[in-house]
C-alpha cells in the first residue's frame, strides 16, 4: 500500500485553504446590497424593526440579499428619498402617505385631518380594499413602485409655547408642517400659518423661533426631544398618521417571484410590528411627559373638527367624494 509523503499534505494545505477562501469570497460577493432609507431616529421603532427586517431578509434568502438601513435622513430628506426610488439610488423607504400622494393623489386622504375616528378605524383602512386600490393606483402612477406595508405613526398633536385649548388660540400661529400640501389644511382652517420645514431641522427652527409650534405624534415628540424647546403639548389629535413601506420599481421588479414574496412577507411583518410598538408607546407617552414636567393639555377637539371638516372635500382635495365616503363607512 503506497504511503502519502508528508510533504504532499503540506503542499495541499495552502491550496485547500486558498480554494476555501476563494469560495467564501465568492459567496460574499454574490450578496446583493439593498439600501433602505428613512428620516427617523435610530431610537425609534421604525428603525429597530427595519433592522430586524434586514436580518430576516438575509436569513430567508440564504444571504442573497444584504439590506443596509440608513436612518435620520442619512441618504436625504423625505422628498429626496422618494426621488431616489425612481432613480434607483435607494431601494426601500419609509414615507408619509402625503409624500407618496404627490405621485398618486388619493393616498393623501388618510393624512387628511379628522377622517379617522380612532386607531381601530385606521386599522380597518390599512386592511381594506380601498387601501389596496390606492396601492395599485400608486404603482401604476409611479412607474412600478410597490407599497409593501402601512405603519401606524400615531395621532398628531400640536406643541407650542402658549397654551392651545380652542381654535382661536391658533390664530396667527406660525406652525411647522411637513412639505406636503395636505398638512396645511388643518392649520389654515383654524387661522394658523403653516410653514414647511424639513424634519431634520425642526428642533433648531423651534429653538431659534423660526416657527412657534409644530405637530407630530407623541412618540415622535419624545424621540426628537421637541418638548425641550416647547412648553405645551396640546392634544388636538387632528391627524391619525401612518407611513408607507415602499420598494422602488427598478429594484423590486428585478427580483424573482420567490424573492418578491419574501420581501412582501417580511416588510408586511415589519409594518405590523412598527404599528404595535408605536401604539403602545403612544398610550404610555402622556404619563411620561407629565413626569418630565411638560404641560399636557386637553383641547376642545370637536370645535377643531367642526372648523376643519368643511374644507376637506374642497378644491384642494386629491381624492373623490366617493373615496372619502368609503373611508368613513369602514
Amino acid at each position: 500500500m503506497k504511503k502519502e509523503h508528508p510533504m504532499t499534505r503540506l503542499t495541499l494545505l495552502p491550496l485547500t485553504l486558498s480554494v476555501g477562501l476563494a469560495a467564501a469570497a465568492s459567496a460574499a460577493q454574490a450578496a446583493d446590497t439593498v439600501q433602505w432609507a428613512h428620516v427617523y431616529e435610530p431610537s425609534e421603532a421604525y428603525h429597530h424593526w427595519a433592522e430586524w427586517g434586514a436580518e430576516q431578509i438575509a436569513e430567508r434568502t440564504d444571504g442573497r440579499y444584504e439590506v443596509e438601513v440608513f436612518p435620520a435622513s442619512t441618504l436625504g430628506k423625505e422628498v429626496e428619498i422618494n426621488q431616489g426610488l425612481v432613480l434607483g439610488t435607494v431601494d426601500i423607504i419609509y414615507t408619509g402617505q402625503s409624500f407618496a400622494a404627490q405621485t398618486y393623489g388619493p393616498l393623501a386622504l388618510s393624512d387628511a385631518p379628522f377622517v379617522f375616528r380612532d386607531y381601530e378605524h385606521w386599522k380597518a383602512y390599512a386592511d381594506s380594499e380601498l387601501f389596496a386600490e390606492f396601492a395599485d393606483g400608486y404603482r401604476d402612477a409611479s412607474g412600478g413602485n410597490v407599497i409593501l406595508g402601512d405603519c401606524y405613526y400615531g395621532q398628531r398633536h400640536v406643541t407650542s409655547n402658549t397654551p392651545i385649548v380652542e381654535p382661536a388660540d391658533m390664530e396667527g400661529l406660525k406652525i411647522r408642517v411637513p412639505n406636503a400640501p395636505i398638512y396645511s389644511l388643518f392649520p389654515r382652517a383654524v387661522g394658523a400659518q403653516p410653514t414647511p420645514v424639513a424634519f431634520s431641522e425642526v428642533y433648531l427652527a423651534l429653538q431659534q423661533g423660526v416657527v412657534d409650534a409644530q405637530e407630530n405624534p407623541l412618540p415622535t415628540i419624545r424621540a426628537k426631544k421637541f418638548y425641550e424647546v416647547q412648553d405645551y403639548i396640546n392634544l388636538t389629535g387632528h391627524v391619525t398618521g401612518s407611513n408607507l413601506i415602499v420598494a422602488g420599481g427598478p429594484f423590486f421588479n428585478g427580483l424573482s417571484e420567490e424573492d418578491q414574496q419574501i420581501f412582501r412577507e417580511v416588510l408586511g411583518e415589519v409594518a405590523r410590528k412598527v404599528s404595535d410598538d408605536v401604539r403602545e408607546q403612544e398610550l404610555a407617552s402622556i404619563d411620561w411627559f407629565k413626569e418630565q414636567g411638560v404641560e399636557v393639555l386637553e383641547v376642545e377637539r370637536e370645535a377643531f373638527r367642526e372648523k376643519t371638516l368643511p374644507v376637506l372635500n374642497g378644491d384642494e382635495a386629491t381624492w373623490t367624494q366617493e373615496q372619502f365616503d368609503r373611508l368613513q363607512a369602514l
